[in-house]
């Protein structure tokens, strides 16, 4: 009617929804938050004609969102770390470095040193635990629907561990941990704690001019190489050098820390929130030898460790050669010396798996996730994702054999 072409007119439609998507799920925060980052990373699985306009916007759900104002920040700083904490607080930039789902960081100098303050949202606790409870009333209307699936203990797991994200006590406890194993690694940067209250989070300061969302915008073919390996590395080396696993990976967590000359050089990590403390101290030696058998191209077997892992209920059959078919392509980056991951892979990935005319699809809606590998499995397949937005060539069949138990044997 206005004279545009409708392709045009439809591009800024999409444009404009974007950037309403990215102010509604930012000022939600919580639970709309915590999927708004979920979907920003796996926006590298969907249509290069449906994702692209809400890249842009999702992706910056990895870095920020819409902050609190600064009087409701001072408020919480006193009343949970006492009326005198200017005494060691000084400094605090009233603009936040970074707002995520249930907090957001200041830069700020605590007795003279730079460090980085994280404050919970009023409220943030109590509407993520109300999420979850409608998460829980509707998964088990949703139990029939995945016969597969045993659901209400994957949600009893997720409150748990939403439960510890809450806990900023909890998080300085993992993060005192990785800091002191990781002190002088040569690859990567984990900031020590330097207080703690009950919503007050007070850290080391990580000088950086980026994190990983702009390598994945912008970032040169060395720097996705280099820091996506850092990055697999982190994800896999940590669990048998700290005996938990830090199972946040979307990219605003990862920040960038170049060399004097501007090449690339150490990763620096950051929020502990979000960690899977394992029973064996590392990543179970079943998961290494589950994807070693797979690799093996053993899917009878396979079937039978999939059943006594329980990822098969006792009650259903699968097919193994349906499940060669399922699992083959994700096992493909096990397989191979080097690979590159990519949208496009992880484009057809999806597709594959969704197409309920194919084998993988019904062999997906009867396969059980124990929760367990919950945390694992959430590292696992949202690494995958930001491998995939950064299109980076790894070793890694090689990082496997160096790290992961179980796989090499």
């Amino acid at each position: 009617m206005g004279g545009a072409p409708a392709e045009v007119v439809f591009g800024e439609l999409q444009q404009r929804t974007a950037e309403q998507l990215f102010r509604t799920l930012g000022e939600l925060k919580g639970g709309a938050m915590k999927v708004g980052q979920a979907l920003s990373i796996f926006e590298a699985a969907l249509p290069e004609d449906l994702a692209a306009p809400y890249r842009d916007q999702l992706t910056r759900l990895q870095d920020s969102a819409p902050p609190m104002p600064t009087i409701t920040v001072r408020e919480i700083l006193a009343r949970e770390l006492g009326a005198d904490y200017r005494s060691h607080l000084t400094d605090l930039d009233p603009v936040p470095a970074a707002a995520a789902s249930i907090g957001q960081v200041h830069r700020a100098r605590w007795d003279g040193r730079d460090v980085a303050v994280k404050v919970q949202y009023p409220g943030a606790a109590d509407a993520l635990r109300s999420d979850l409870r409608q998460l829980s009333r509707v998964a088990r209307s949703l139990g029939p629907a995945f016969p597969g699936i045993d659901v209400k203990p994957l949600v009893e797991e997720l409150q748990a561990r939403v439960e510890e994200e809450l806990d900023y006590h909890l998080e300085a406890e993992a993060q005192r941990v990785f800091a002191a194993e990781y002190a002088g690694d040569p690859s990567i940067l984990v900031p020590d704690v330097v207080a703690v209250a009950s919503q007050v989070l007070v850290t080391e300061w990580v000088d950086s001019p980026a994190s990983l969302a702009q390598v994945i915008r912008d970032g040169t073919q060395e720097e996705r190489d280099h820091y996506g390996e850092l990055y697999v590395r982190f994800m896999f080396g940590g669990p048998a050098r700290t005996g938990m696993l830090h199972a946040d990976p979307h990219p605003g967590n990862f920040r960038l820390l170049p060399q004097a000359d501007g090449s690339p050089g150490r990763l620096g990590v950051l929020d502990y929130g979000a960690v899977a403390r394992l029973p064996e101290r590392s990543l179970p030696r079943a998961y290494g030898s589950l994807i070693r058998i797979a690799c093996l191209d053993d899917y009878d077997q396979l079937v039978e460790a999939l059943r006594d892992e329980g990822f098969i209920k006792e009650n259903v059959r699968v097919d193994a050669d349906r499940l060669r078919s399922y699992l083959a392509p994700f096992i493909e980056p096990a397989r191979s010396e080097t690979f590159t991951f990519s949208r496009a892979w992880m484009q057809e990935q999806f597709k594959r798996i969704n197409d309920p005319r194919g084998d993988a699809y019904p062999v997906m809606m009867r396969l059980n996730l124990p929760p367990a590998y919950l945390l694992i499995h959430r590292t696992w397949v949202g690494g995958v994702g930001v491998l995939s937005q950064l299109g980076a060539t790894l070793p890694f069949r090689q990082i496997l054999e160096e790290s992961l138990p179980g796989f090499a044997e």
